[in-house]
């Protein structure tokens, strides 16, 4: 029988890939953590889907964030061996971004979540996105993130998750909540 637990992180500690473990409550921990909350919403936000492009594409985000995260639970010495996030995977988000804003119109105002359940679900990731975003950039600014793109991914991210979130809205005949509900 395959045991699905592995009882080396009682002690409060978690390895990484590479030597050497870090308390869990560490902020490289924590940023990596958040991402993960980020890729749950994004697949609960693909489940929920209808549009056959935002479940393709959710599906390559959420891929995306699972090698960025290897990256970030690499030491040092080996982090380059994970790499996949760089200068050709955000160029990419930010053609699928302009893609889908160019058939969608910018709401005049402030948007409130929950219009369909799948847009709702698309905040959601992005305010979980917006949040991973923070702890990456505390920890880029100390240095203990090399990677100049994994930034600005995160805050494409974010953009991209709010353009799916009018999408789907769209997609459903959804308009903004009015003000007088």
């Amino acid at each position: 029988m395959t045991k699905f637990y592995t009882q080396t992180g009682d002690d409060g500690y978690t390895g990484r890939l590479g030597k050497g473990r870090l308390p869990k409550h560490d902020q490289l921990i924590e940023a990596i953590g958040t991402i993960d909350e980020a890729s749950a919403a994004l697949g609960l936000a693909r489940a929920l889907s209808e549009v056959p492009e935002t479940v393709d594409l959710l599906l390559e985000v959420q891929r995306d964030l699972y090698h960025l995260m290897a990256e970030l639970s690499a030491t040092k010495e080996n982090a380059s061996q994970f790499r996949a996030i760089d200068e050709e995977r955000l160029s990419w988000l930010e053609a699928e971004i302009d893609t889908i804003s160019s058939a969608i119109e910018m709401p005049s105002e402030f948007i409130i979540p929950g219009d369909t359940p799948p847009g709702a679900v698309l905040s959601l990731a992005r305010s979980i996105v917006r949040r991973a975003e923070r702890r990456v950039a505390e920890l880029q600014l100390t240095g203990t993130v090399e990677n100049q793109q994994i930034l600005p991914y995160l805050n494409r991210l974010s953009s991209l998750c709010f353009v799916l979130e009018l999408k789907e809205n769209k997609s459903s005949n959804i308009t903004l909540a009015k003000k007088d509900r």
